[in-house]
């Protein structure tokens, strides 16, 4: 139903998005240097089901109410912004442990997967983006426009976790050295919590 030449361009623009700077490629790269590779890839994952909701919102007509009101915009993006400042706040209060070799802070991968997904889902500005950018790819005469969407919102995740997976193995490798070094811990928790805070107020400040 897409083409050859859709599929290449579509998915080469995605890839460039993910690789600029933005919320979700600092949440994994925060995360990865913090706790780990597998940490970084527990958010990935999650950040990546979260885009399976706006895939499906914007593929259903869902996401059209974000766009066109102003409330159900202000309600997500507030409570997205609510829950960055309260890990924001537990990152700035976190202690520090000097770490044997080879090892990493201990932390739910669990946990870390539902906060991808929390973060997503929670910030309707990707589902805005999502109403913007996938119908540019979409067209009738190719069939129908849902599938179509919901192909496109594939490819979407699939450049991001190449981006985003990469993102959290170089991070993660960097943070491994890191880790051996209780100062270096207090570093990271106070960075961690200052790209938390970073994000809260840049989402609660986001226009429509």
């Amino acid at each position: 139903m897409l083409t050859p030449e859709v599929i290449a361009t579509f998915f080469a623009a995605s890839v460039l998005l993910g690789l600029a700077p933005g919320p979700d490629n600092l949440f994994v790269l925060s995360q990865s240097a913090l706790h780990g590779r597998c940490a970084g890839l527990s958010v990935m994952l999650g950040l990546c089901t979260g885009l399976l909701v706006h895939t499906s919102a914007v593929a259903f007509g869902v996401a059209v109410v974000f766009q066109t009101s102003a409330l159900a915009f202000s309600l997500l993006k507030y409570a997205g912004a609510a829950y960055l400042a309260w890990l924001a706040w537990g990152a700035l209060r976190a202690p520090a442990s000097t770490l044997p070799p080879g090892s990493t802070p201990a932390v739910s991968r669990w946990k870390l997967y539902r906060r991808g997904i929390l973060m997503n889902v929670t910030n309707p500005k990707v589902s805005v983006f999502f109403l913007a950018f996938l119908p540019q790819f979409a067209d009738p005469a190719r069939g129908s426009v849902t599938v179509q969407m919901l192909l496109l919102g594939g490819l979407f995740i699939a450049a991001t976790v190449l981006v985003f997976g990469a993102i959290a193995l170089l991070a993660g490798t960097l943070g491994q050295w890191l880790a051996r070094s209780a100062r270096a811990q207090v570093i990271l928790n106070r960075l961690a919590g200052l790209v938390f805070l970073g994000l809260a107020l840049k989402l609660a400040t986001a226009e429509r």
